[in-house]
């Protein structure tokens, strides 16, 4: 499956560049997290994936979703197919570019976020900045998480969420923060007075964590 998305270079690549992929929301496109761009630092390498499937209200997604489906919420296989054509796609992106000293981050919104927790807790070794913003994590989408410390002490996520998100639940967000805690990870966690969305202050935060 391959991914189309947007991509911002840097004006010198070398193989220690930084790579930091952006994953939408459902119903979203590839354009949306790429706004983020004029903010993130300049030398990095910025691309914006979009979702492999079409949504009946317009834009994409990553997976298919039934909000009065309680025992299964979500498409499993359609959202580990897109998690695998990530991976892919980052790995290809890697090659292309000479990546070989870098750091790679993740910044997922909403069920870009939900997908973004599972690439790092599934994979830490290939991550390192992660921002998962308004979302959760998937328990389904975790069966291969990596419980060894000493491999997810590596990982740094910044976590943040609405107080009236109608959406995702906040709870929903503060269970997630809960197993960063329990798995050891360094992590922070903010919430902000919004709903489904990200105000000033949660951007401006998110790019002092990327920033730092």
């Amino acid at each position: 499956m391959d991914l189309k998305y947007l991509v911002r270079e840097p004006a010198n690549i070398t193989p220690e560049t930084q790579l930091l992929i952006l994953l939408h929301g459902y119903g979203s496109n590839e354009e949306d997290l790429f706004s983020f761009v004029p903010t993130l630092p300049e030398d990095w390498i910025i691309v914006s994936f979009r979702a492999p499937r079409t949504t009946e209200y317009g834009g994409y997604s990553w997976y298919d979703i039934d909000l009065m489906n309680v025992e299964n919420r979500i498409d499993v296989p359609q959202a580990q197919e897109s998690l695998a054509a990530i991976l892919e796609s980052i790995l290809t992106i890697t090659n292309n570019y000479g990546l070989t000293e870098n750091e790679t981050h993740l910044a997922g919104f909403s069920q870009g976020g939900i997908l973004a927790y599972a690439l790092a807790l599934n994979n830490p070794e290939l991550f390192s900045k992660i921002a998962c913003m308004s979302c959760y994590t998937e328990d389904k989408l975790l069966e291969n998480i990596v419980k060894e410390k000493k491999k997810l002490e590596r990982l740094r996520f910044f976590v943040s969420h609405g107080t009236d998100d109608a959406v995702i639940p906040l709870e929903w967000g503060r269970k997630a923060a809960e197993l960063l805690y329990d798995l050891s990870c360094y992590f922070s966690f903010r919430e902000y007075m919004s709903g489904h969305g990200v105000n000033q202050k949660n951007y401006m935060d998110l790019m002092d964590f990327f920033k730092k």
